[in-house]
């Protein structure tokens, strides 16, 4: 009340003639016609004429009114386009927008919407219907205004669709309506790995060494990762269990092992399967070499506290653990108190024993057993 709204309406000739609009009747006393200017009106072919028809309510309540148009037109000459508005208080908040935070979304997520009104809300709130015209966008069933607030928020949850498409929102409360249109993209599930090669260098037979590589989905749909397989000798993977589903910005980590059991060079491929929009598989190149290792015995021993005959050197003696035969490493004889033996292998248990030597080559009897494991 005390307000007015205004609808455009649009003639337009469709004929080969000019067409005359020679009157323009408005009933309904809060209804009214502007920017008609003097009739009768000349309309060329194809030509059009705008004017605006007015609601200016008085009172409180539904209104109706008939706007009548009469032209020489042989088609249409007498055109009647209804007329309707409620009048309001001032003081009766309606609903005036509904509007969401972001017009396009892709893939699975939320958007925060806020429906507002044109005055604060009563005691007791303003409770305002929602809908959606598609099962691809989720809104509560109603929203409701807090007293004393205009405007109050909610989420529209958006599920991922296969094809591109516009989604209605609509907003009613009191016999008005307000809609925003939400346009959905396709989402893309799209794997990336932080890695295209993995070195391992020179790794000890029988020693693996291990090394991380990270997938991560970088795509607006959830990637799906469904198998991760290794080639090549010494090499293997480890994860999962398979499939492992991947949301956007989410990671997982596989565990890449070398473990050479044969000395020298090494190549592997590692290929890791998933439905990624850039392929359906993905390559990591592997390599290592495996390298031998030397273990060395470093024995050393007491000389004698006291000899009849001085010692001119020691001889030391070796042989596989419960083996009772003992064979000499040295020669000549060790002048010293130390002897470091290269010839061992990993993972064998070896005895040793010294005598020493008088300058005449006479031994003496053996020393204690001292048994080392290698390594």
């Amino acid at each position: 009340m005390g307000g007015t709204a205004s609808a455009s309406i649009s003639l337009t000739n469709t004929g080969t003639a000019v067409v005359k609009v020679s009157r323009m009747s408005v009933s309904g006393k809060a209804f009214s016609v502007s920017g008609e200017g003097s009739l009768p009106i000349s309309v060329a072919a194809g030509g059009k004429f705008i004017f605006s028809v007015n609601f200016s309510p008085t009172g409180t309540g539904a209104a109706a009114g008939q706007l009548t148009i009469t032209s020489n037109a042989l088609r249409n000459g007498t055109m009647g386009v209804g007329l309707s508005g409620t009048g309001i208080s001032a003081s009766t908040p309606t609903l005036t927008s509904l509007s969401c935070t972001s017009g396009s979304m892709t893939g699975a997520g939320t958007d925060g919407c806020t429906v507002t009104l044109s005055a604060a809300a009563a005691s007791g709130g303003f409770a305002v219907n929602l809908a959606s015209n598609n099962s691809a966008v989720a809104v509560p069933a109603s929203v409701t205004v807090a007293a004393g607030a205009t405007s109050s928020s909610f989420t529209a949850t958006v599920s991922s669709v296969s094809s591109a498409q516009t989604v209605t929102l609509t907003a009613s409360a009191g016999g008005v309506a307000e809609t925003f249109a939400l346009q959905l993209g396709t989402a893309v599930a799209t794997l990336s790995v932080n890695a295209t090669t993995i070195a391992f260098g020179n790794v000890n037979l029988n020693s693996p060494a291990t090394q991380t590589l990270i997938l991560t989905s970088t795509g607006s749909a959830a990637v799906t990762v469904s198998a991760a397989a290794v080639t090549g000798s010494g090499f293997t993977v480890s994860g999962g269990p398979f499939p492992i589903s991947l949301k956007t910005n989410q990671t997982a980590t596989l565990s890449v092992q070398f473990d050479p059991t044969v000395a020298g060079a090494a190549t592997g491929q590692l290929t890791i399967t998933s439905n990624s929009s850039t392929g359906s598989s993905a390559g990591v190149s592997l390599s290592g070499t495996g390298a031998a290792v030397s273990y060395v015995v470093n024995l050393s021993w007491s000389a004698p506290a006291s000899s009849p005959d001085p010692v001119a050197g020691y001889n030391v003696y070796r042989s596989p653990s419960g083996v009772s035969s003992f064979q000499q490493l040295n020669t000549p004889v060790v002048t010293q108190t130390t002897y470091a033996d290269t010839g061992v292998q990993d993972g064998q248990t070896y005895d040793y024993i010294v005598e020493s030597v008088d300058a005449s080559g006479v031994t003496s009897s053996p020393s204690n057993v001292a048994a080392v494991p290698i390594p």
